[in-house]
C-alpha cells in the first residue's frame, strides 16, 4: 500500500469526511442512547457497500477485506457527553445540554473516512480488517458490552488500534503519538457513599444524627489514604465531585449521598483503595450514630499498551505521516528531558480490549495553544481542528493495512 496515494484519496474526499463530523458534532447523543448516530454510521456504511451489524445495545461493526487471514481491529467511539456547549463553532450541539466535548464526533468521522478508503483498497487487503462504531466510552461501559456480544469474535481479532484526538496540545495538527508499551491510562472506579442519619430541627441536634457532619468527615478521612497508606511509588487519585444533603437552612436531614471517582495504575491500590474506603465510611458513620454504605458503580481496567505492536505501529506511522509528525513516547520523553514517561490521567474503556488482545492507543494532536485551540477535552469550549481528519482516518486504514501485511 502506498502511503502517499492513501493520502491523496483522503484529501480528495476532505469535505466529505469534514460534513460527518459536523452533522455528528450538531447531532449529539449520550451513553447508548444513540438512535440517531447509529443510523447515520450505518446508512453511511451502506452507501459505501458495506453490511453493517449491530453489536451489544448500540455498536456496529464492518468488515473489510478477504475475509482470510490474521484480523486487525480500529475502534471509533460515538458517543457524547452531557455538558453545555459554549464553543463558538458554526455546527453547534442542536440537543441542549450535550456537547461532543471530547472528539467523538472526529473519531467517528475520521472510522467512516477509513472505511471508505479501505472498500476502494480491499483487494489489497492481506487479512480482515474490522471497524468498530462503540457507544458508552464515556460511562466506561460501551466496550465491555461489546465484548460480551463477541466484538473480538467471528472473526477472531489478533490486534486492535484505537485514536484519541487532543486539544490544547503543543504539537503540529495532524501529528501522532504513540503509546509505549505497559499502562498507559489508569483503571478507573465511580463510587457513592449512602448515608444514614435521623433528620430533625436544626435547633434541637440531640435529636437527630447528622448525616452532613458524617459526610463531612467522611470526606476529609479518605484523602489521607493517599497520603498515609499508599506507597510513594504509588500512583492514585481519590475525587469527591457530588455531595448532596438536605433542602432547608433549619433542618438536619435523613439522609447524605456522596460520590467521586477513583483513578489507578495497578490493580492491588485499586483494590486496597475500595476496600479501606467501603471499611472507613461506615466506620466513620457509626462513630457518629449513623450508618454509610459505599456502592462502586461503573469503571474500567487500565490500558495496557503492547510493546511489540508499539514498535510496529509507530514504524508504520512515520512511514505515513514523516518522521517530523510521528513519534513514540520515548521520544517525547527524551525531548522533554522528563525522567520517565508521564501517563494519561483520563481512563478509557477500550482498555477491555487491551487486556483480551494485543492493543495500542494513539494520540492525534488536533489544535495548538498559539492557533487558538486553547481549551482541553471536556471543556465546554473545546474546539478541535478539521485539518487532522483526513489523515487521521489514513492513519487507522493504513496502520491495518500494513500491520496484516505483515503479519500474513
Amino acid at each position: 500500500m502506498d502511503s502517499n496515494v492513501l493520502l491523496a484519496e483522503a484529501k480528495e474526499f476532505e469535505q466529505d469526511i469534514v460534513s460527518w463530523r459536523r452533522f455528528l458534532h450538531a447531532h449529539p447523543e449520550t451513553g447508548f442512547d444513540l438512535a440517531e448516530t447509529k443510523e447515520y454510521v450505518k446508512k453511511k456504511l451502506t452507501e459505501m457497500g458495506y453490511d453493517p451489524v449491530d453489536c451489544g445495545r448500540s455498536g456496529v461493526v464492518v468488515l473489510a477485506g478477504k475475509g482470510t487471514g490474521k484480523t486487525f481491529m480500529v475502534r471509533a467511539d460515538m458517543d457524547a457527553l452531557p455538558v453545555k456547549e459554549e464553543a463558538d463553532v458554526d455546527f453547534p450541539s442542536q440537543h441542549e445540554g450535550k456537547m461532543h466535548a471530547c472528539g467523538h464526533d472526529m473519531h467517528t468521522a475520521m472510522l467512516l473516512g477509513a472505511a471508505r478508503l479501505l472498500k476502494k483498497h480491499e483487494d489489497e487487503i492481506e487479512g480482515t480488517v474490522k471497524l468498530c462504531f462503540q457507544p458508552a466510552e464515556e460511562i466506561f461501559e460501551g466496550s465491555h458490552d461489546m465484548i460480551e456480544s463477541g466484538l473480538l469474535k467471528n472473526p477472531d481479532v489478533d490486534a486492535a488500534l484505537m485514536i484519541h484526538v487532543m486539544a490544547g496540545v503543543p504539537f503540529p495538527e495532524g501529528s501522532v503519538i504513540v503509546s509505549g508499551g505497559g499502562v498507559s491510562a489508569p483503571a478507573a472506579d465511580y463510587f457513592r457513599i449512602h448515608i444514614q442519619g435521623k433528620g430533625c430541627h436544626g435547633a434541637m441536634p440531640q435529636l437527630g444524627v447528622d448525616p452532613i457532619t458524617i459526610a463531612a468527615h467522611i470526606v476529609t478521612a479518605l484523602q489521607e489514604l493517599h497520603a498515609r497508606e499508599l506507597a510513594m511509588a504509588d500512583e492514585a487519585a481519590l475525587t469527591f465531585g457530588l455531595m448532596q444533603a438536605g433542602a432547608v437552612e433549619n433542618v438536619i436531614p435523613d439522609t447524605a449521598v456522596l460520590g467521586g471517582t477513583i483513578r489507578t495504575y495497578d490493580d492491588e491500590v485499586r483494590a486496597q483503595l475500595k476496600e479501606r474506603m467501603t471499611e472507613m465510611a461506615a466506620s466513620i458513620a457509626k462513630a457518629f450514630r449513623g450508618e454509610a454504605e459505599v456502592t462502586f458503580t461503573s469503571g474500567c481496567p487500565t490500558l495496557f499498551n503492547n510493546a511489540e505492536l508499539s514498535e510496529e505501529v509507530t514504524v508504520y506511522c512515520r512511514e505515513l505521516l514523516g518522521p517530523q509528525k510521528a513519534f513514540s513516547t520515548a521520544q517525547i520523553t527524551a525531548m522533554s528531558g522528563a525522567s520517565k514517561a508521564s501517563k494519561s490521567t483520563g481512563s478509557e474503556d477500550f482498555s477491555y480490549v487491551s487486556h483480551e488482545v494485543p492493543a495500542i492507543m494513539l494520540a492525534l494532536a488536533a489544535g495548538e495553544p498559539a492557533k487558538g485551540y486553547c481549551y482541553p477535552q471536556h471543556h465546554p469550549m473545546v474546539k478541535f481542528a478539521e485539518e487532522v481528519l483526513a489523515p487521521g482516518s489514513c492513519v487507522y486504514a493504513y496502520t491495518a493495512m500494513r500491520w496484516l501485511e505483515e503479519h500474513k
